[in-house]
């Protein structure tokens, strides 16, 4: 059973890692099922600092949930070797009740492939005699295939020369059809076995279980002859002899139609579809074969069940989140756009961070909190409100936050500076890093909107921050699929918001939603530091007032 993921939105925060890594704790504990924290996006500087700081690796990164070939319950069926017979092969795909079959070089890479198509047709096209030596067939092939055993030679050997020939006359008229390198079948006339061998054939097979006599064999060594004894009759023989052509001789080499572990599942099913193949090689990232898939595969495919944390927007949410079964749903932001399959537990609380809901149900289940899990929950709540600076944070949080470091044994005010300082080293960044640090997507109306925010605990560094955006987003406003970005440049220390714009109609938004007078692209919101109460909400208002 695959393990539930628990993930925060795209580009995440210090809340949306720490969330996901707790409530993946917290559901373990109480299900004792497997529950895997993951991310949507790159860990930021202050985030980096939190994990380092309490010794948790962060979460495994997670940059689409639609179903790849590895989620299928492909079949785990072994290949074959260019050199095993036909019969062995059919065998082989009847024991594994399957109609293809890979044949596969000795370090496991596809080198072509068989099907029973390709059987039927070798059997029903006409072959001729020498249909086993234009194969290179071994002896040890054909003495599996008759049910018998190489008596004289090698059986490594090769039957590379001749035509295959039934001795069904008198050894005084054998002669005329017998030529060197041929093979013979024979039964257990010791004369016609006799005269095969002084004819110089290449190889005489003695049938219904007949003994091969000591001066033969001694006669056949001699000569160079290979014997090979079989129970069955001449004609069951000949009816047989041709399944022990090696598969290399018909196998398909061109054309194959392999897939990767790592392909998607919609992609795999857009190409089988257009093809009358009904089972195709599965291979892993070094091009080595791992299994066969079949249509019916791609239809039974079970969706990843999936955990939201702090969101439950589409736009926000992990790609291919239409593709998995999402469970249950923990967040404090407005109730938007994630559709589920059925009904399904979903907590949203008017609250500052959502590890503080977290952090609640760790109590409410009376499941005991270890230091490390509480100084992530602490962290995250500390970076939320901003040290409870936020006009979101309410007496909740800063309760939760204070109970929590004292557990994991931290002074809230050194730890929350230390933070923040970690997550300020903005002057190391690029224009497009900083800008994805938190940056999140919105709708309002008919209009597509970004609302990005940095925090920061110096003025200088947030103007020289302010210099190197201004221009890279009025360059990535055109393909962006957006119809105005905002990027907030907070002020920690000051309590305060620089809000810059771009985009058609952005700054009569501005000047709307905050009573202000902007400059050309940008405007100070003093007390403004949350996002979501603060910025967000006047500025779909202002957009829905168009």
């Amino acid at each position: 059973m695959k393990s539930t993921i628990v993930i925060g939105h795209k580009n995440p925060d210090t809340d949306s890692i720490c969330s996901a890594i707790c409530y993946a704790d917290l559901k373990t504990k109480l299900t004792g099922e497997s529950f895997r924290p993951c991310r949507a996006g790159e860990i930021n500087n202050e985030t980096k600092f939190v994990l380092e700081k309490f010794g948790v690796e962060p979460p495994e990164l997670i940059e689409s949930l639609e179903p790849r070939i590895s989620d299928v319950a492909y079949r785990e069926i072994g290949g074959i070797t260019t050199q095993i017979s036909l019969k062995k092969a059919w065998e082989h795909m009847r024991d594994e009740n399957i109609q293809t079959v890979p044949i596969l070089t000795q370090n496991g890479k596809i080198k072509g492939i068989l099907t029973l198509g390709d059987q039927a047709r070798f059997y029903m096209e006409d072959q001729d005699a020498s249909a086993l030596s234009k194969a290179k067939t071994s002896y040890k092939n054909i003495a599996e295939t008759l049910r018998g055993e190489v008596v004289v030679g090698n059986p490594e050997e090769h039957f590379t020369k001749g035509k295959v020939v039934v001795a069904a006359a008198n050894p005084d008229v054998m002669e005329d059809y017998i030529s060197e390198h041929d093979m013979v079948l024979l039964g257990n006339r010791y004369e016609s076995q006799l005269c095969a061998i002084e004819m110089k054939a290449g190889c005489i097979v003695i049938g219904i279980g007949a003994k091969v006599s000591r001066t033969i064999i001694k006669i056949a060594e001699e000569a160079g002859c290979t014997v090979i004894a079989s129970p069955l009759d001449t004609y069951t023989c000949a009816k047989l002899i041709n399944q022990a052509v090696p598969v290399g001789h018909i196998m398909r080499k061109d054309g194959i139609i392999a897939f990767n572990l790592d392909d998607l599942v919609t992609d795999v099913k857009a190409t089988v579809a257009k093809k009358r193949i009904r089972y195709f090689p599965v291979l892993d990232n070094n091009d080595r074969y791992v299994g066969m898939i079949s249509q019916r595969n791609l239809l039974d495919i079970e969706r990843q069940k999936v955990i939201l944390v702090d969101h439950n927007e589409r736009g926000q949410a992990v790609d291919g989140i239409r593709s998995a079964d999402v469970i249950e749903i923990i967040d404090h932001h407005r109730i938007d756009s994630v559709e589920t399959m059925n009904p399904i537990y979903f907590r949203n609380q008017p609250l500052g961070c959502t590890a503080t809901i977290i952090s609640m149900m760790y109590r409410e289940q009376n499941i005991s909190i270890e230091p490390k899990i509480a100084g992530l929950l602490c962290s995250a709540i500390l970076s939320d409100t901003l040290m409870f600076r936020s006009p979101t944070c309410t007496p909740a949080d800063e309760s939760a936050a204070r109970f929590l470091a004292s557990i994991a044994n931290i002074d809230i005010e050194k730890h929350a500076a230390s933070m923040f300082n970690a997550g300020s080293r903005l002057g190391r960044q690029s224009a497009d890093e900083i800008f994805h640090i938190d940056c999140k997507q919105f709708k309002a109306e008919k209009h597509r909107i970004t609302v990005s925010q940095v925090t920061g605990v110096s003025e200088p560094e947030l103007k020289k921050v302010k210099e190197k955006l201004l221009p890279y987003m009025e360059e990535l406003l055109p393909n962006s699929g957006m119809d105005m970005l905002f990027m907030m440049l907070t002020n920690i220390i000051d309590e305060s918001t620089e809000l810059l714009f771009v985009g058609q109609g952005a700054r009569s938004v501005a000047q709307s939603a905050f009573s202000a007078e902007p400059d050309e692209h940008s405007v100070i919101l003093k007390g403004v530091v949350s996002r979501k109460k603060q910025v967000l909400a006047p500025i779909i208002k202002a957009i829905e007032e168009m």
